[in-house]
């Protein structure tokens, strides 16, 4: 039977000679080729997913023109290489997802606002509060509909709702005196499917929680949250804590140390079916100023966070006591609080003590929106609690107060 040998191009040259050599070199170029092609394949498909992650992006381009408006009123840029970036969490009821929160008013507040201090040598991180309850100045601000509000003091989380972004960050700035680099905006559902795309979020309760209104029903002892629960732990105020909107801060920067901590590991950063589904989580979820409307951009900042040990990324709240007109409300302490914002703006150290343990929920008095006014021990302390002695002697200048806060490796459950 003639099984192809003699047959040219098949087993052997048609001009003579040995077979075996000239088939190597065909199998090696057939291997070579399919090499290439899955190689291309491999390129093609990781090139798509890079567009797709990059399209779900959302630039807030509205707020950019809105500050470059008013460019010259901003403060300046004083170290160069460190970065400020307000983190603003929106209660929008807009949208399936976030409708079942409450009735869709046709605006939104800030619910959380952070403003995020990034060290110029890339080895620290400092994350402060605001409270939404805090009284601020607000500036004239650009409205959705194209008319401008009037300047007035109010409610810090106003803001959002007049201007959205553009108006909080002018508030922001005004208080401060730092200029911010950057914002991201995340919704209720945002914030749940990032919590999910990690695999949940672990935390240590030391009461049970069972709180209808945040749909909330938790054992104590450590906990995995995920979207819906993690979203109620962080919302929460009247069955956890004294029902004060400074436990739930706190519980917000519980939730994001141990948040970051579990980005940090190897985990999620090194695992590509844990990592993909968290960057389409959160580039579907974030709106962004311009500056980090892109992959790049937002992988170089997680990859920089990445490098800041966990003992040096800080959480506290601006310094803050009851506002002197309304008891329900706060204002800022001084001169504690420009002191934070003099640290931050020259890129300076922020010096940490722990927090008090918060006062049982029998102890504790009732917290705010009608539930009867605060007082210093109710928000953890006396207003000046945790402060350094201040200045002394004529002419020297007022020491640094030691900040109320916590790290991100205090967030471990142990």
């Amino acid at each position: 039977m003639n099984d192809g040998a003699g047959i040219p191009g098949v087993d052997e040259p048609s001009g003579g000679g040995t077979g075996p050599p000239r088939r190597r070199r065909r199998i090696l170029r057939w291997v070579g080729l399919a090499m290439a092609l899955f190689v291309l394949a491999g390129a093609g498909a990781a090139w798509w997913l890079y567009r797709k992650l990059d399209a779900n992006i959302t630039a807030d381009t509205t707020a950019a023109g809105e500050l470059e408006r008013y460019e010259k009123e901003r403060p300046a840029l004083v170290v160069r290489g460190a970065q400020n970036i307000l983190l603003i969490g929106s209660d929008t009821r807009a949208g399936a997802d976030n409708a079942k929160y409450g009735r869709d008013r046709g605006t939104q507040r800030s619910d959380t606002t952070i403003l995020l201090h990034l060290a110029a040598d890339g080895r620290s991180a400092t994350a402060v509060s605001i409270p939404r309850d805090l009284m601020a100045a607000i500036p004239s601000c650009r409205t959705p509909d194209g008319t401008r509000t009037r300047e007035q003091f109010a409610q810090f989380n106003w803001a959002f709702e007049f201007g959205g972004a553009a108006c909080t960050i002018r508030t922001v700035e005004n208080m401060t005196g730092i200029r911010i680099d950057h914002h991201m905006v995340v919704d209720f559902r945002g914030f749940k499917k990032m919590v999910d795309a990690i695999g949940g979020v672990e935390v240590c309760l030391k009461q049970p929680v069972d709180d209808a209104e945040a749909k909330l029903k938790l054992p104590a002892g450590r906990q995995t949250l995920h979207g819906e629960q993690a979203l109620g732990f962080v919302r929460a105020r009247y069955s956890l804590g004294n029902g004060s909107d400074t436990d739930r801060m706190g519980r917000q920067q519980q939730f994001l140390a141990a948040l970051v901590t579990k980005v940090q590991s190897n985990g999620v950063l090194l695992n590509p079916a844990k990592l993909y589904p968290l960057l389409d989580a959160a580039t579907s979820s974030l709106t962004t100023d311009p500056g980090l409307a892109s992959l790049r951009d937002l992988y170089e900042l997680v990859r920089g966070m990445r490098e800041i040990p966990t003992d040096r990324t800080q959480f506290l709240t601006v310094p803050r006591q009851p506002y002197a007109a309304n008891p329900n409300r706060d204002e800022l302490l001084e001169p504690d609080a420009s002191q934070l914002f003099r640290q931050l703006r020259l890129d300076k150290a922020v010096p940490l003590t722990a927090p008090k343990p918060s006062p049982s929920t029998e102890q504790a008095t009732a917290g705010r929106s009608g539930e009867g006014p605060q007082t210093g021990a109710d928000r953890g302390g006396e207003p000046n609690a945790g402060r350094s002695p201040s200045a002394t002697v004529a002419g020297t200048p007022t020491p640094v107060p030691t900040f109320t806060g916590t790290t991100a490796d205090n967030a471990t459950c142990r």
